[in-house]
């Protein structure tokens, strides 16, 4: 039993705090994100992601394989799409638009959450050893992915959101053309992926930019914290 004990005081446990830091926050992102475009969905006349179980936190129901291991090792990345009927809509392509958006906006409305309580909780957490450091850690690399996954979701490339709202202003016939050869937009993504991360990726910078000016959130809220305790 002693043994035991000692071996398990040794083990590293940094290894699996980095597996959950680079795990737990791509999770949150992308069930929130998915979530969200089925609520629109929802709210807008469309019940198939609610019919399909879709309409959960249940991360393992939204994620994508190959999405989640690129949010893991890029920083971009996708989920398993929600299903929408979009003739169920009154509006069919201002419906599509609109819930197309709500997963990019979704993840802005998170990040500003995460830094909200990054900064209202930081000091409390420096204090709290190294369980501490590890939820502002969590916290600071989940604000950060959910501006990377709504920038990446508003390129407009098929089957990303961005493309969804950029073919909603385009004529009907067009329109609807372009819907049909959606699938093929995931072999141009693909090639824009490896382009950017062989050149140099202006997501990454656009995510940053975007990040360094949400942090005035968490300095807000630190201020907050100083004044309330």
């Amino acid at each position: 039993m002693n043994q035991f004990g000692e071996v398990f005081r040794n083990l590293d446990w940094s290894v699996i705090t980095d597996i959950l830091i680079a795990i737990i926050p791509a999770l949150i992102c992308i069930t929130f994100h998915e979530l969200s475009h089925g609520f629109v969905a929802y709210k807008l006349g469309d019940d198939t992601a609610k019919s399909m179980g879709r309409l959960t936190l249940n991360p393992i129901k939204h994620i994508d394989k190959m999405g989640l291991l690129m949010m893991i090792a890029f920083r971009f990345g996708w989920a398993k799409p929600v299903p929408v009927n979009m003739r169920n809509f009154k509006h069919p392509k201002r419906g599509m638009a609109i819930t197309a958006l709500a997963g990019p906006v979704s993840n802005l409305v998170l990040s500003a959450f995460f830094l909200f309580f990054l900064g209202f909780l930081y000091r409390p957490l420096t204090n709290a050893g190294t369980f501490g450091h590890v939820m502002i850690e969590m916290l600071d690399v989940t604000a950060y992915l959910s501006i990377a996954l709504a920038i990446f979701n508003l390129l407009p490339i098929p089957p990303l959101d961005g493309s969804k709202v950029l073919f909603s202003v385009l004529p009907n016939k067009t329109y609807f053309k372009l819907m049909r050869y959606e699938q093929y937009g995931m072999i141009l993504l693909m090639a824009f992926i490896w382009l950017t991360r062989t050149i140099g990726s202006p997501l990454s910078g656009a995510t940053v930019t975007v990040y360094r000016g949400m942090c005035n959130i968490a300095e807000w809220s630190f201020s907050l914290y100083g004044k309330l305790m």
